[in-house]
């Protein structure tokens, strides 16, 4: 059987964060499939299209790890998917608290299990929001995220 995990997210762009994640990950799995939620009420500071390049870029010699972008629900992509297992990571207890309601709704809802994966410390404090605000006031974004991101970003 084949042991395939969803890590879903809006990767607006991805961070170190998710790439270690994405990586531990892939170490657990046959298959880590990376799937950008599409939310029509939400405001991207990146392309759906560039989120997926940046991510495919990131892990072009890791052949356990595809993008995808999806709509709904996380449980009906899993099934889809034929995905037993729904990959997170955690930086802080807040993390936890909300993923943990997330995860408990999904088993309630299907067999899905939900593994967590806590964040290296060195990239704990990174999330794609203080990258968005770093970019948006002229930062440096080298030690926040992928090459494939910040190689693309023109400065």
């Amino acid at each position: 059987m084949t042991r395939k995990a969803i890590f879903p997210g809006s990767f607006d762009p991805i961070t170190n964060g998710h790439y270690d994640i994405i990586k531990r990950g892939a170490s657990l799995f046959d298959e880590v499939i990376v799937a950008i939620g599409v939310n029509a009420e939400k405001k991207y500071m990146f392309s759906l299209e560039e989120r997926k390049r940046f991510i495919e870029e990131a892990f072009k010699d890791e052949p356990k790890v595809r993008v995808i972008t999806y709509t709904g629900l996380t449980i009906d992509l899993c099934k889809k998917e034929k995905a037993d297992f729904i990959l997170r990571g955690l930086r802080n207890p807040a993390d936890f608290e909300f993923e943990k309601a997330i995860a408990h709704t999904n088993r309630s809802l299907s067999q899905i299990e939900t593994v967590f994966l806590l964040t290296a410390a060195r990239t704990s404090f990174i999330s794609s929001s203080i990258v968005r605000d770093v970019l948006r006031n002229g930062g440096e974004i080298k030690k926040l995220v992928p090459e494939a991101v910040w190689a693309s970003i023109d400065k």
